[in-house]
């Protein structure tokens, strides 16, 4: 805004005293204050407000004067309550060095003047970045994106002064102007979005958290199909960005709340553009899974890997390992939620855990290609070639990708976003060195992936390593079976420590810990191995079981491991 308008507007009552021919200055911002020297908080631009608290003697006009005018600022506006009339050695001061000079009446505050010129000042900005968003909406549509969202994100940082960031649906940062938020934040607020979302809630939601208040706005992915209206909310709810804000947009006009619904389609446009990036991706990974389940020979599916080398490959040779990670999206079927078509939404869901460089590395974050065939998504994942184990029993345990990591940093968000009506579950194969393994790495996968689905919670994950152990069966076994066989071993226990506090299960649970070893076991209790043997006298008498024999001591570790 100019210093005219401010001059011009009757409820701010200033007086001009000097500086007529330098009305036309912009006014960027306002700061008040009674210091002799503020240059250290002024920026050039400001209107000055000042009670004049800083002038005791005559010859500080002089040098107040002088640092103003040397920081640029676009005038000074004096309060007449402190001294009555401005001094003269003042005015004087000011039109030397060519400063505007305002009177404020006494019965005008300082805090509406401010609120006036920020008022002003914002809307401004925001019509000039408005401009600005239009402008690269456009250039994005028909072009090259030219920088992606950072640019406009900068944009909100240095002309609204908001820190805006947009996050993926597990709380990875995508872009964002200045620092990164905190990871455990980051998946706080992508957490909120997706319960939100799930509810039918309208944005922006707000979220106050760690003292600041953030507004998160959905960035809709336009890029599949129908219109966003016309999409059950559970098909996008896992793979639709959002911008988060460091700000309270309750109380927002509708100017600024348009103008960032700009900027999310504006990002909207990256998100499409990136995921036509991937089709190439996709389509190999399809071609591959394709040729494995058909039972196709190993050298055709090498051929075809060939093939596919230059965009999944690069850098990494022609034999890598490869390990094949299966994930499946399931919703309960009521309220007509079979129409759902969930293989598309594992898919950009599995695309999005896969591609985050702190989950897989980042060698193979932007290799990573994702397949759906019917309600699976399935990920060819290659990994950097390595020494073939020389046997079995070396294996590739430790080689590549892992279950419980892949989950750990988006188990929480991801929850949200099911509700009490959604499921992830996922599996991962051990790594395999050639294109003949690829058939059993699948089923190895689909095989830990039905492991992870016997298990209790939203958002389960089990690996390979795990079809070589009792914990592959334990899930199959029918409910009623596993109460009745924990309940005959285990119920007596847990009577006796109700009553007694005698601790029965936890001296069970570390005596077969401790491979029966009544030293070992003793010591991790601090107890006395009497008092241990007579412990285990008593699980025994109230058991009839014998926990010298391998039978009764494996019934008691799998009614454990079920209970």
């Amino acid at each position: 805004m100019r210093l005219r308008a401010l001059l011009e507007t009757d409820a701010l009552g200033l007086r001009l005293l000097g500086g007529e021919d330098e009305l036309d200055r912009t006014v960027r911002g306002v700061m008040t204050t009674d210091l002799k020297d503020p240059s250290r908080y002024l920026s050039g631009g400001e209107l000055v407000l000042t009670g004049l608290a800083w002038l005791r003697e005559p010859e500080d006009a002089e040098p107040f004067a002088r640092i103003l005018a040397s920081a640029g600022v676009a005038a000074l506006a004096a309060g007449e309550a402190e001294l009555g009339d401005i001094p003269d050695d003042l005015v004087q001061a000011c039109s030397r060095h060519r400063l505007p000079l305002f009177a404020v009446n006494e019965t005008v505050a300082f805090a509406t003047i401010t609120e006036h010129v920020v008022r002003q000042v914002s809307g401004e900005r925001a019509g000039d970045l408005a401009a600005v968003v239009d402008r690269h909406r456009r250039l994005m549509t028909s072009g090259p994106a030219g920088g992606g969202p950072e640019v406009v994100l900068d944009l909100l940082g240095s002309d609204l002064d908001l820190r805006a960031w947009v996050l993926s649906p597990t709380g990875r940062q995508i872009a964002g102007a200045g620092e990164p938020l905190e990871a455990g934040l980051a998946a706080t607020l992508a957490g909120e979005h997706l319960a939100a979302a799930r509810t039918g809630r309208r944005g922006p939601h707000r979220l106050s958290a760690a003292g600041t208040t953030y507004s998160l706005f959905p960035i809709r992915n336009t890029g599949r199909g129908a219109a966003p209206a016309a999409r059950d909310v559970r098909e996008t709810v896992l793979s639709d960005w959002l911008l988060a804000v460091e700000a309270d947009a309750g109380d927002w006009p509708a100017a600024r709340l348009d103008l960032l619904q700009g900027v999310t389609q504006l990002i909207a446009v990256e998100r499409d553009r990136r995921d036509a990036a991937r089709t190439v991706r996709r389509r190999l990974a399809q071609e591959v899974l394709e040729l494995v389940q058909t039972g196709a020979a190993p050298a055709e599916i090498a051929a075809r890997l060939r093939v596919a080398a230059p965009v999944l490959l690069p850098g990494l040779g022609t034999a890598p390992h490869w390990q094949v990670v299966v994930a499946r999206v399931e919703w309960d079927q009521e309220g007509g939620a079979g129409a759902v078509d969930t293989g598309p939404v594992a898919q950009a869901l599995l695309e999005e855990i896969l591609v985050d460089p702190a989950t897989v590395g980042a060698d193979s974050a932007d290799r990573i290609a994702v397949a759906h065939h019917g309600d699976e998504a399935i990920a060819l994942v290659p990994l950097p070639a390595g020494p073939v184990p020389d046997s079995e029993d070396e294996g590739t345990a430790h080689v590549g990708l892992h279950a419980d990591a892949l989950l750990a940093a988006v188990r929480d968000p991801l929850s949200s976003g099911l509700a009490d009506d959604g499921r992830l579950t996922l599996g991962v194969s051990a790594a395999v060195h050639s294109a003949e393994g690829l058939r059993g790495a699948l089923e190895e996968a689909r095989h830990a992936r039905r492991v992870a689905a016997a298990r209790p919670g939203r958002v389960c994950a089990a690996g390979h390593h795990e079809l070589a152990s009792h914990v592959l069966l334990l899930p199959f076994v029918p409910d009623d079976v596993r109460r009745a066989f924990t309940a005959r071993l285990l119920d007596p226990l847990r009577d006796y420590d109700r009553r007694h506090r005698a601790e029965l299960i936890p001296t069970l649970e570390a005596f077969l810990d401790c491979d029966g070893s009544w030293t070992r076991c003793a010591t991790r209790l601090h107890l006395h191995v009497n008092t241990l043997r007579y412990r285990v006298g008593r699980i025994e008498q109230l058991t009839g079981r014998d926990l010298s024999r391998l039978e009764d001591k494996l019934d008691f570790f799998l009614a454990l491991r079920m209970s």
